[in-house]
């Protein structure tokens, strides 16, 4: 047998064990929004410190001003790329928590209808799952080899899920250290169950928020209705004008920098069988909204966005108060593509809304983190190497798909390190993340491991 087979073999028998310990990771409280749980997500990190020593990687809790990092390190002194995996510990709060079907801290594997199984618990897949498939990948090829293909170093991280306040810091003060060939990230997903996938694009954002305020105190709508400004009419006039009938964003030079994808890209992507009836049927949606003329995954992956997620003003309780309110509130997100530049968009939507503030009125900004969008090459070696890993374990074609959402530590990785992020997952669409009842196939899980362990041994060949 080659070592990769004695390697997947060793994966197979463990899998149990596997299971084993990654539902001790679950079980750890690792929430790290709410201050209550610090002790917690320190313990998750010093359990991946203590993992990784055990299995051969060099492994130590880094203090930050939030919560710990963890790096590890295995020098192996072999030809090859030296490579960073991250990932990170830390999950999202488990409200509401009368809708999970069992405690979101006690993992379990479920046999459903059709015979597969899954683990249900909070970060299963988001992202304690998907890490710790490469930590038993990296397990096994200690345990067969006694060493690991190339070099590897690990980066945990525990606030991924709160915007990753310490992560740029510790970057700036570690990089010597932190610095290699390719970043490998996980926090991914596939194209569906039996398809794996690798993300080549990821959409970039920049946040901001608006008060609107108009009267120094609310006002008697009877009183002062149709005369006084009313700031939550304001707000409603900006958010319908970011759009024009044709659903394209109306801002001045928004759409600086956005890109055709080669045609190569989107006819692969034509062949992916994507049903836009069954994307938004899953939601209890049936009308596509976007810009007119644009293919159901260009929405998604290739054009920018203009969002609002949350807007309020006035009297919020129960019943009526007939109020003209003092002030108006909006949180807006723009997702970014090809080359679009953060700061110009967040100036220009800036001079929008102050357009549109009456004279006698005011606006307050509230800056939310901004990084613009991300593309890989898609003739970068190591992509063509984790082609052919993932096709030789699952025996189809990788796709290379876009996502829509924003990963913003592989653009940290890109303009501090100077690396380039190979980026496969096994998360699917149905895992929930972020939701109750999350979950992770059992089959992601291990075939998971065996993919990171075909990748490392085709990073080591020439």
């Amino acid at each position: 047998m080659s070592t990769i087979d004695t390697v997947l073999a060793r994966i197979d028998q463990d899998l149990d064990a596997s299971l084993d310990r990654l539902f001790d990771l679950l079980r750890i409280k690792s929430i790290s929004t709410d201050p209550a749980y610090k002790d917690d997500c320190r313990e998750a990190a010093e359990w991946l410190a203590r993992e990784l020593t055990a299995i051969g990687i060099e492994a130590s809790v880094r203090h930050t001003a939030g919560h710990p990092m963890v790096v590890g390190h295995r020098k192996t002194g072999k030809p090859g790329p030296h490579v960073l995996f991250y990932g990170h510990y830390d999950v999202q709060p488990v409200d509401p928590l009368d809708l999970w079907t069992r405690d979101p801290f006690d993992p379990a594997l479920v046999t459903r209808e059709d015979g597969s199984k899954i683990i249900v618990a909070r970060g299963s897949a988001d992202d304690k799952g998907q890490l710790m498939t490469f930590v038993e990948a990296a397990r096994a090829y200690m345990a067969e080899t006694g060493d690991l293909p190339v070099d590897v170093s690990i980066l945990f991280e525990g606030e991924e899920e709160t915007g990753s306040p310490s992560l740029d810091p510790f970057l700036q003060a570690h990089k010597d250290e932190l610095k290699a060939d390719l970043a490998l990230v996980c926090d991914t997903g596939m194209w569906d169950a039996t398809t794996p996938a690798i993300s080549i694009m990821l959409r970039g954002m920049v946040g901001d928020e608006i008060v609107v305020r108009a009267a120094n105190r609310d006002l008697h709508s009877g009183h002062y209705g149709g005369s006084a400004q009313n700031p939550n009419h304001i707000v409603a006039n900006i958010i319908a004008g970011l759009h024009d009938e044709t659903g394209r964003i109306t801002l001045p030079g928004f759409y600086d920098g956005v890109v055709e994808m080669p045609d190569d890209i989107t006819a692969m992507w034509d062949k992916l069988g994507f049903s836009l009836d069954t994307f938004l049927g899953e939601i209890g949606l049936s009308k596509p909204r976007g810009e007119t003329g644009r293919k159901p995954l260009e929405h998604i992956w290739t054009r920018p966005t203009a969002e609002v997620n949350g807007m309020w003003g006035g009297y919020q309780g129960a019943g009526s108060k007939t109020v003209i309110p003092a002030q108006a509130h909006a949180k807006f997100t723009f997702r970014l593509v090809g080359d679009q530049d953060p700061d110009k968009i967040r100036e220009s939507f800036r001079a929008y809304v102050r357009s549109k503030i009456p004279e006698d009125c005011s606006v307050e900004f509230l800056a939310k983190d901004g990084s613009p969008a991300l593309r890989l090459d898609p003739d970068m070696p190591a992509l063509a190497k984790g082609k052919k890993a993932l096709h030789d374990e699952w025996g189809v074609e990788a796709a290379l798909i876009g996502m829509g959402g924003s990963i913003p530590i592989v653009g940290d990785f890109k303009r501090e390190l100077g690396m380039d992020t190979l980026l496969i997952g096994f998360g699917l669409e149905d895992d929930q993340i972020h939701s109750p009842n999350e979950k992770y196939n059992l089959t992601s899980f291990h075939k998971g491991i065996r993919s990171w362990a075909r990748v490392l041994d085709e990073l080591a060949k020439n």
